[in-house]
């Protein structure tokens, strides 16, 4: 199964250092095959985008910490009624006023031992902003939100486990607290169980329960997961095959801007299966998925664009995309063959408008 990464979703944002790994031995693609070509080897994958930047650069807080994690045994209780001024700490942190989301979550914690006001100094303490960047101290703070029942501590504390922050790797540890969380309904918690279970290393592979968790996951909303299960029913892997269902899930994550349930959903439009074909929809599902950087998705636009299937026919499109496409690990012997056998202005023409799209993949991700 290929594509399969673990949910970048946290409370707010979790570093991608702490990703899981993905399940050995990738599947093929689906392939999208015109008459008199031959099918093209899988593109590498483009690396994930950077999570977005804070609005401001965090400053040094002047107000004092709050008491550390040793201290908190004797925190009140949390209380009803209570919410307000966390939605307040936490509308700070989104709009990059980490002293005050600080100072905000602080006061909650020391008069109502509020979990969320916990786990959100958790999160400022995690990405540094606000206060100098401490593992120890984060991991202290999702530690009590989550002994008190807070999901999104449970699952921030599990990829501090998984990545070794504050404390050892311990998958085990991580395990236990990814099953919580999605107990509790949280939904990349419940996606990232599901990626363990295909594993197979912490405990046996179940593809049956690989696609339980998925199931949750993808019925809370998550595209990743939603794209899993999809995979699963493909196959027949944990599920019956079922390629109505497949492409039910491909499509859900496809209207969510997962860009390889784009490319999937595309070519099940462009073939017809599963769902009613539509070539001028499949091109326009690659349009927007080749845009957003998939190789995979450049190269099958090439491909359309040099048929005319579900766009006019366009050899310098066709050229530009293929350019690009390979450039991003995609190799196509049939579109290499096409563009030799154009004009010389037309490949001049196609290579002038992929240089930038090139140029851009050489640019170092920050």
């Amino acid at each position: 199964m290929r594509g399969l990464r673990p949910s970048s979703t946290t409370l707010l944002a979790v570093a991608a250092s702490m990703a899981l790994a993905a399940p050995a031995a990738p599947q093929a693609p689906l392939q999208l095959t015109l008459p008199g070509q031959s099918s093209p080897k899988p593109a590498v994958k483009s690396a994930p985008k950077p999570a977005a930047k804070p609005l401001r650069k965090p400053v040094q807080p002047a107000q004092k910490e709050p008491a550390p994690a040793a201290a908190q045994a004797a925190l009140p209780a949390p209380q009803p009624g209570m919410g307000r001024e966390v939605d307040l700490a936490y509308g700070a942190y989104q709009r990059g006023l980490y002293i005050t989301a600080f100072a905000l979550a602080t006061r909650r914690v020391e008069e109502r031992g509020d979990i969320k006001a916990m786990t959100l100094l958790g999160e400022l303490y995690a990405n540094g902003f606000g206060v100098p960047r401490d593992d120890a101290k984060a991991a202290e703070w999702y530690r009590l939100a989550a002994d008190r029942g807070d999901r999104e501590a449970m699952f921030a504390l599990a990829m501090f486990r998984l990545a070794g922050r504050g404390a050892p790797v311990n998958r085990d540890e991580s395990t236990k607290l990814l099953a919580a969380a999605a107990k509790l309904g949280h939904a990349a918690a419940a996606y990232d169980l599901g990626l363990i279970y295909l594993e197979g290393q912490l405990f046996p592979q179940d593809f049956t329960r690989a696609a339980e968790m998925f199931r949750a996951a993808a019925d809370a909303g998550s595209r990743e997961a939603q794209y899993a299960l999809a995979t699963l029913y493909k196959e027949g892997r944990g599920v019956p095959p079922d390629m109505n269902e497949a492409t039910r899930l491909m499509a859900a994550a496809a209207l969510a801007d997962y860009p390889d349930a784009q490319v999937e959903y595309a070519i099940a439009l462009f073939n017809g299966t599963g769902v009613a074909k539509d070539e001028p929809a499949a091109a326009a599902l690659l349009k927007k998925a080749a845009r957003a950087g998939s190789p995979i998705a450049q190269n099958r636009l090439a491909n359309v664009w040099a048929a005319g299937r579900g766009l006019p026919a366009d050899p310098v499109e066709a050229i530009k995309w293929h350019l690009v496409s390979r450039a991003g690990g995609a190799t196509d012997l049939g579109l290499d063959d096409f563009m030799r056998r154009q004009p010389p202005d037309i490949r001049a023409a196609g290579e002038k408008a992929a240089q930038p799209w090139i140029e851009a993949l050489k640019q170092p991700r920050s």
